[in-house]
């Protein structure tokens, strides 16, 4: 490509457009309700006596928890070493983004959805040195690990990207 050096800068970042606004748009839901959430609950409402919200009694509630591990509570207590490998995997993503086939649309979708919700969960990090995890589902006597926007985000993208994948052998 040929042109002014602004002109190429903005077809650069144009290329992958889809992982920027699917990026954005998780990073804003995940924030927002996150921030809904602080502003109705206070911390620590876990229970429906405590104030949890039950938005389908015995099976989806509303409560307000804090995590300072990774999914299911792994490595608790390690906010800090969990920023730094989430700050490590964004950078990672940048520098071998040619080597992912972030070109790809489909492949952009997946990046913005695990990045989006990267972004969600390290700012957690950085500003309440722990993630805020509001979903709480329950499957009868069993209770799923609560969880948030950004989670939701960061699983999904990696599933959909496995399933492109596999669909994919040439990549």
């Amino acid at each position: 490509m040929t042109g002014p050096p602004d002109t190429l800068q903005a077809s650069r970042i144009l290329a992958y457009r889809w992982l920027l606004l699917v990026a954005v748009a998780v990073l804003a839901a995940d924030q927002l309700t996150k921030a809904w959430i602080a502003s109705r609950l206070p911390f620590g409402t876990s229970f429906e006596s405590d104030g949890a919200i039950p938005v389908i009694r015995g099976f989806f509630y509303l409560v307000h928890v804090g995590n300072t591990g990774a999914a299911w509570s792994l490595f608790s207590g390690r906010s800090p070493v969990l920023a730094a490998f989430a700050a490590a995997t964004l950078a990672a993503i940048f520098i071998w983004r040619r080597a992912l086939g972030l070109r790809s649309t489909g492949t952009q979708v997946c990046f913005g959805l695990l990045c989006g919700g990267i972004l969600g969960n390290l700012i957690d990090r950085l500003v309440h040195h722990h993630v805020i995890d509001f979903i709480d589902l329950h499957f009868g006597a069993y209770v799923y690990p609560t969880f948030n926007v950004a989670d939701s985000g960061i699983c999904v993208g990696v599933a959909l990207y496995l399933i492109f994948s596999f669909r994919s052998p040439d990549r």
